[in-house]
């Protein structure tokens, strides 16, 4: 019995993890892009017309890029189930194997 609450707290955890990486992680890294994009316009972003620091405009392009390759991978994920494969992360780059 005792090990049963043990597997299904390590389960928990791994599901919180994800869930906090994914569901709400990868929302505040957008938003954290589109800040950027305004860092250094001076004012607000809504009423200043002036151009953002070029520093910003690097960091949203990291931030952006980030969250499309999650996407990517998450789309590749789905794609891969579907068609009977798995997703492998054997080496750095993440390829499509058979089950």
């Amino acid at each position: 019995m005792v090990q049963n609450l043990t597997l299904v707290g390590d389960a928990l955890w791994k599901i919180l993890l994800v869930a906090l990486v994914l569901g709400a992680g990868l929302p505040v890294l957008f938003s954290a892009g589109v800040r950027s994009l305004a860092y250094g316009a001076g004012g607000s972003a809504e009423t200043s017309h002036a151009p953002g620091h070029p520093v910003g405009k690097v960091l949203a392009v990291v931030c952006f890029a980030i969250v499309v390759l999650a996407v990517a991978l998450g789309i590749t994920f789905i794609v891969a189930s579907g068609f009977g494969k798995a997703l492998s992360f054997e080496h750095v780059v993440p390829t499509i194997v058979d089950k």
